[in-house]
């Protein structure tokens, strides 16, 4: 097992890296704490992405996973990040059916942030 390596620029993301393929990125990004529900329907988001990823494409889980780290924004910043969520519904709208839970949870993100 390799020890994990932990890279940084100073002023930007935080990389963790634990072997070849186990790298995590800390953007940080604060948390939705002044928004629970929010939080709890990005959270719904996330879960149902997770659950489509073996449906997506190569390129489909690189767009999925440069998404992801900016659904852990606050309301203003998602509000702003349309092209963003744009690309999560692109998706859904792709795989029809399979990802209707995608695209219901989106819509639940969407109807909150008005």
């Amino acid at each position: 097992m390799n020890e994990p390596t932990h890279h940084t620029t100073y002023n930007g993301p935080v990389f963790h890296q634990t072997g070849a393929q186990n790298i995590g990125i800390n953007h940080g990004y604060a948390v939705m704490s002044q928004d629970p529900e929010l939080r709890a329907a990005v959270a719904e988001l996330t879960a149902r992405l997770n659950e489509i990823s073996g449906h997506l494409s190569a390129e489909q889980v690189r767009t999925v996973e440069e998404t992801l780290p900016v659904l852990a924004l606050d309301r203003e910043a998602m509000a702003q990040r349309g092209l963003t969520l744009a690309r999560i519904s692109q998706i859904a709208n792709a795989l029809g059916p399979v990802a209707q839970p995608v695209a219901d949870a989106l819509g639940r993100v969407l109807g909150l942030l008005g």
